[in-house]
């Protein structure tokens, strides 16, 4: 969440003072929605990257599997494709007040059902991701990587040997070094890998917005500090039975 668009006179000073519109009206609001939603057509177009729309029960990691797999094949970091859905979120409602010429407008926060995008990414770093952008003022957004991948990643660009599960490791050749590697990873982590992405994703807050202060850092709202190992038989991992850190699933918020 933008932390300095959550209440009803942050939204209008952010069309009066920082956009410079004389009235604070939903329809600047939705100037800037159809502008990033035409934005995130034109990207898909122009990279030739497949949009998949995502029915009410959709598992959506099943429906993108294919095309991650597809996009971790070349070699290269990229999108793998947009999903599209219909979800809840918090934005704000406009209501129209006064008479006349005195009309003027309040905002106030619901949840209601939006189109949210998600950008399923691969990264050099983390390997699949993703990144979710509500279309909807105030544009909540939320984004998604596996620790696990991240920690796999820099131990096999650190020469580490191991025998990976599904969600960590069963063995490795160097576990005070793969522990070191773990504990490297934090929000600033996060931070790059969001910043890296932000560059090239379509969003609907441009860069004098950002300048102005609206964006440009992450809070985490998950993180699990410790990881299981799992000894398969004796001295496999050096007879630890202790917690290793923090290779989860972490997820965080654009604020």
């Amino acid at each position: 969440m933008l932390p300095n668009l959550q209440v009803s006179g942050q939204v209008a000073s952010f069309m009066t003072a920082h956009l410079g519109c004389p009235i604070p009206s939903p329809a600047i609001l939705e100037k800037i929605g159809t502008a990033f939603r035409k934005a995130v057509d034109r990207f898909a177009d122009d990279n030739k990257i497949s949009v998949v729309r995502f029915g009410k029960d959709d598992r959506k990691i099943d429906r993108m599997r294919p095309y991650l797999a597809r996009q971790a094949a070349t070699g290269r970091a990229g999108v793998a494709a947009i999903g599209v859905a219909q979800e809840f979120a918090p934005v704000f409602l406009a209501t129209k007040k006064g008479a006349g010429a005195a009309v003027w407008f309040s905002f106030t926060k619901a949840q209601r059902r939006v189109t949210c995008y998600y950008f399923y990414l691969w990264d050099d770093d983390f390997g699949p991701a993703f990144v979710k952008v509500c279309a909807y003022f105030p544009y909540p957004m939320k984004i998604w990587v596996n620790g696990h991948e991240w920690a796999k990643r820099q131990a096999t660009k650190a020469g580490i040997g191991f025998t990976e599960l599904s969600n960590g490791f069963a063995t490795c050749t160097d576990p005070d070094g793969l522990q070191a590697i773990c504990d490297r990873l934090g929000p600033g982590t996060i931070q790059v890998f969001a910043e890296r992405w932000w560059s090239i994703l379509p969003l609907p807050l441009t860069e004098h917005d950002r300048a102005a202060g609206y964006g440009g850092s992450c809070r985490c709202g998950r993180w699990r500090p410790r990881a299981r190992w799992c000894s398969m038989h004796p001295g496999t991992l050096a007879g630890s039975s202790r917690p290793w850190s923090p290779t989860t699933s972490t997820s965080a918020a654009r604020r």
